[in-house]
């Protein structure tokens, strides 16, 4: 349930900086006219998830590669729409929201993994005894998103556990983790580097139940997808880009603090809570950002399948007509490694 509106942070008043900001209204459906010239959109206002990103800007990666990044901030059209578009050639997606749009016909790709792992959980209030597994959560509330697929997801996690999954939903956006705390919801799934380090720090922590530990496929939390048909008309921009910002996530991984203090560098004023900051990027850098090899931006074919083939079989992607698929995409053809780096 790695979806945009889990990723709804508390940083009010957070900005892009004003080089960075490009009008959408600008943008040709065409692509840039200059090939150097990539247009990034952001799924939300700037956090632990983008790292990478301000880090090769900061760091000068995308300028060494002679291009010019241009940020797009967030908007109500998702990055999604905005790179099937030709709005923007990359941008932040989730592999849940990623295979959505694939499924419903956006000329769209992931290119890169920042996150190699679920980084939300089922979570419960911590002084909840009653609360001990997913099957204790049958009859009970959930406050959600309403983004497609979650409830699917929930099901059988608690399923798995031996409940039955059935309970209440009630979407409630953004106030979802302070509706589990008034008592009004019983759960909600909160994510780690964030919600669940503000919860602690105002001494209302989680507990979780994270859904592989109950037999559902893992999941990459967050990936980079790009404009197809760009990509294959502008491959040596497409892997200068891309190589640039897996740069920018490798050095976060490897060096969070120093990653950390770049992400706040490059946006004044934007974090109330600069520990935060540093602690969600340590979190990111220990538990969620390399793969098995140390490597950041992997992809491979078995986690795609997994998650994504879950959605496929409980019928709740649809073409671009809004019919449910009746046929398992080639998920393949869902990401790629390309435009990596080498070993």
């Amino acid at each position: 349930m790695n979806r945009r509106s889990l990723l709804r942070r508390m940083l009010t008043g957070a900005i892009v900086t004003a080089s960075a900001v490009s009008l959408l209204t600008a943008c040709s459906d065409n692509g840039a006219a200059d090939p150097n010239t990539i247009r990034f959109a952001l799924d939300w206002t700037p956090n632990t998830n983008h790292t990478g990103l301000f880090v090769a800007l900061q760091e000068g990666y995308f300028r060494d590669a002679g291009l010019d990044v241009e940020i797009l901030p967030y908007n109500t059209a998702s990055p999604d729409s905005l790179i099937d578009s030709g709005n923007a050639e990359f941008g932040v997606s989730f592999q849940n929201s990623a295979t959505f749009a694939k499924a419903a016909g956006t000329d769209t790709v992931s290119v890169l993994a920042p996150l190699q792992h679920w980084a939300t959980a089922i979570g419960v209030r911590a002084d909840r005894a009653d609360l001990s597994s997913p099957k204790t959560l049958d009859g009970k509330t959930y406050a959600g998103f309403g983004d497609a697929g979650e409830i699917e997801t929930l099901r059988q996690v608690i399923r798995n556990d031996g409940g039955t999954g059935d309970f209440k939903n009630v979407t409630v956006g953004t106030s979802a983790y302070e509706s589990v705390y008034s008592g009004e919801a019983d759960f909600t799934v909160p994510y780690f580097a964030w919600e669940g380090i503000e919860a602690e720090h105002r001494g209302t922590p989680f507990k979780y139940f994270q859904y592989s530990d109950f037999g559902f496929p893992d999941a990459y939390a967050i990936v980079i997808n790009g404009n197809q048909t760009w990509l294959k008309e502008h491959p040596e921009q497409a892997k200068k880009f891309v190589q640039a910002l897996q740069k920018g996530y490798q050095l976060a991984a490897d060096e969070p603090a120093k990653g950390a203090q770049l992400l706040i560098d490059a946006n004044p004023g934007a974090f109330t809570d600069e520990p935060l900051i540093m602690e969600s990027q340590q979190m990111l850098s220990d538990k969620f950002m390399k793969d098995s090899s140390g490597k950041v931006g992997t992809q491979t074919l078995e986690q795609w399948t997994g998650y994504s083939r879950f959605l496929f079989q409980h019928g709740v992607l649809v073409d671009e007509s809004g019919k449910a698929l009746t046929t398992e995409p080639d998920w393949s053809t869902y990401f790629t490694n390309e435009y990596l780096s080498g070993p």
